[in-house]
């Protein structure tokens, strides 16, 4: 499925990475940038991200949750560890996603 595919079907599309170990990730199924033993989590995650059509869709999945604070409007998914898949969310749209350990 294309990112054209998914818009048409009302899917979300990841428009853009803050981390680009991520990006690549995504693109290409492997990266240096990130720990091989993330590879597996973060790539469901972001297939997660790039198929959901509402924030309902991400409910129990991966520890989903808003951040707090400064970082309202920020979405957290675990990945392992304290490392997590941050993003945002802007209907069809996600942004900022990002691999981080923000604790």
């Amino acid at each position: 499925m294309t990112s054209g595919d998914a818009k048409s079907l009302g899917a979300a599309v990841i428009t853009g990475f803050k981390s680009k170990g991520l990006q690549e990730l995504f693109d290409t199924g492997r990266t240096a940038k990130i720990g091989p033993r993330y590879h597996s989590a973060a790539i469901l995650i972001l297939d997660h991200l790039d198929a959901a059509t509402d924030l309902k869709d991400f409910t129990g999945v991966k520890d989903f949750h808003e951040l707090s604070g400064d970082r309202r409007g920020t979405y957290s998914m675990h990945v392992n560890g304290n490392y997590c898949i941050t993003f945002k969310w802007k209907p069809p749209e996600v942004f900022d996603v990002d691999f981080e350990d923000y604790h």
